[in-house]
């Protein structure tokens, strides 16, 4: 009995597991279609840069300092903080 049982069940499982992945599938598709999210008041990395540059001219800091800096500035302006 339990081996009857127990194959009607794997062939069940069987049975629904390609529908179940098409579904996932179809779920997956819906959520990734579309445009990403744009971040308020993000720039492209050129626009960061430039801003940085300008923020941090004239600066009476060594190169590796500024080159720190500049990278840390040039990555939250292109997350948009």
């Amino acid at each position: 009995m339990k081996v009857l049982f127990s194959a009607i069940a794997l062939a069940a499982a069987v049975a629904f597991l390609p529908a179940s992945a098409g579904a996932q599938e179809r779920t997956a598709k819906k959520i990734l279609s579309g445009q990403p999210a744009t971040l308020h008041n993000a720039k492209t990395e050129s626009q960061a840069r430039r801003d940085c540059q300008r923020q941090f001219r004239g600066a009476k800091e060594s190169k590796s300092a500024l080159r720190i800096k500049m990278k840390e500035c040039v990555r939250e302006g292109m997350q948009g903080n």
